[in-house]
């Protein structure tokens, strides 16, 4: 059974064929030209392709076994509401949930679970917080008034959030589709050339504690937002650490984190790759392909500030790095507010207007 080769143009997708009078590849639709050793090394591109996978594999064998005796003076508080299981010593008052504001109850001595590996201690404090979110508010016209009442505020907690620190070396093999597009102009026409090309980018990059929570309650995008932290503050963790303060238990394994580490781990290696492909107008990702060595977890505790508000029966979370005090949070909009300004731009705009048709009408006459 004879087997019809089928090529597909680079340019606009369509199936290009053999043009006997050219000796070239020509395309039908976009009549881009092609010279034959150009295909060929471009079937060797793509057959190469074909065969690739990403691996992306780990050994998540992250965190420890407590020692004798460490875990006796850990508490364990069960919030009613989230069923949120939340670590602290013995003299912690936890009256009300970081998560969701509600009550919880401790359950009894803590038990189970890995050690973690490393934490990095808090730097700042509840009164940082406290700025943190002042900062924040500032500026913000269309905020409901209420919101800039720090008495406003239901709950503080300073609590160590569990993460999943990835380590891996990336071998990386990438191509782009890019162009260059040029503009020029005569006294009849005005013209307009693009031209594609096909850029590889091979090589490897290293990553080190790329991080992913451990916490299903604590949003992944939350916890991204007040990256980084630096790492030179991290110490081998110690159960002196969490006096005064909680300490959510982790329910999402590090296996289960993988998804989201190769995730971010694949985005930046094209980030990284891309940056070096210049001198075009337009690049664009076509095929990537990576694979992963020496990929490691481990498991540590970061320190977070939560801050907990409620307006009209919704509640908002605010979090505030506890090393850095990088703060995040989404804020409330007074309608109100957002129709009164609206209607003074809408107003400045109306009467601009008016005067620029009366300078017309004036000037026409």
């Amino acid at each position: 059974m004879a087997v019809l080769q089928e090529y597909k143009c680079p340019c606009c997708g369509g199936a290009i064929e053999f043009n006997s009078s050219i000796q070239k590849m020509k395309c039908p639709y976009c009549d881009t030209e092609f010279e034959m050793e150009a295909l060929k090394e471009l079937d060797e591109v793509l057959g190469y392709e074909a065969s690739e996978t990403d691996n992306m594999e780990w050994e998540t064998q992250a965190g420890g076994e407590w020692q004798d005796g460490e875990d006796e003076h850990l508490r364990v508080y069960v919030c009613n509401s989230c069923g949120g299981e939340i670590v602290g010593d013995e003299n912690t008052a936890a009256t009300e949930c970081p998560y969701c504001n509600n009550p919880v109850v401790m359950m009894g001595q803590f038990k189970g679970a890995l050690r973690p590996d490393v934490v990095i201690p808090f730097k700042l404090s509840k009164e940082d917080a406290k700025e943190g979110l002042r900062k924040h508010l500032k500026g913000k016209r269309l905020l409901p008034k209420v919101f800039k009442s720090e008495n406003h505020i239901d709950e503080i907690k300073g609590i160590y959030v569990p993460f999943w620190l990835f380590d891996a070396d990336a071998n990386a093999r990438i191509r782009y589709k890019a162009t260059k597009v040029r503009h020029w102009s005569d006294s009849n026409y005005d013209y307009t050339k693009t031209s594609f090309f096909s850029v590889v980018r091979g090589g490897a990059v290293s990553f080190d504690r790329v991080p992913v929570d451990g916490s299903s309650k604590m949003a992944d995008d939350l916890m991204e937002s007040i990256e980084p932290y630096n790492f030179a503050d991290a110490v081998d963790f110690q159960t002196a650490y969490l006096a005064g303060y909680l300490a959510d238990k982790y329910d999402v394994t590090a296996e289960q984190s993988i998804d989201r580490a190769n995730a971010r781990i694949k985005r930046s290696t094209e980030e990284t790759f891309a940056s070096t492909v210049s001198g075009y107008t337009t690049v664009t990702t076509e095929h990537s392909n990576i694979n992963l060595h020496n990929g490691k977890a481990k498991y540590a505790l970061y320190p977070v500030w939560i801050l907990n508000t409620t307006y009209k029966g919704q509640k908002y979370t605010f979090a505030m790095n506890g090393q850095t005090g990088k703060f995040v949070g989404d804020l409330p909009m007074d309608t109100g507010l957002f129709w009164k300004y609206w209607g003074i731009i809408a107003a400045g705009v109306t009467a601009a207007a008016t005067l620029l048709i009366t300078l017309f009408m004036n000037f026409g006459g």
